[in-house]
């Protein structure tokens, strides 16, 4: 299966630096949800932040080139915003594209 350019551990950007991709699953006080959302989606190094069902009330997608820049974007200034509760941060070691996926699902079935 091939990785997607610039969208896990080990890839590059289209500078040519390496790119650590990090999900960050948070928990925020309830009445401030839209409000923290904007406030994390504005944080550099956060590309994306989801609203989410189920046990956790947001996900921010972090891209940073090191290691020691999710200590500074997580961790120094995402964990700060006023109402966020909780966070829990999953590294992600590689992405598969959609096409890879059905090819490997799809191993051992004829069309």
């Amino acid at each position: 299966m091939k990785s997607l350019p610039g969208h896990c551990f080990g890839a590059t950007d289209p500078e040519g630096f390496n790119v650590i991709t990090a999900f960050v699953l948070i928990k925020t006080d309830a009445a401030r949800i839209p409000e923290t959302a904007e406030e994390i989606s504005a944080l550099e190094g956060i590309s994306e932040v989801y609203s989410v069902t189920g046990e956790w009330d947001l996900i921010a997608v972090a891209r940073v080139h090191r290691h020691e820049d999710l200590a500074d974007v997580i961790a120094d200034r995402l964990s700060k915003v006023p109402a966020v509760v909780h966070t829990t941060t999953h590294i992600a070691f590689r992405a598969y594209s959609q096409h890879d996926l059905d090819a490997a699902f799809s191993l051992g079935f004829e069309q």
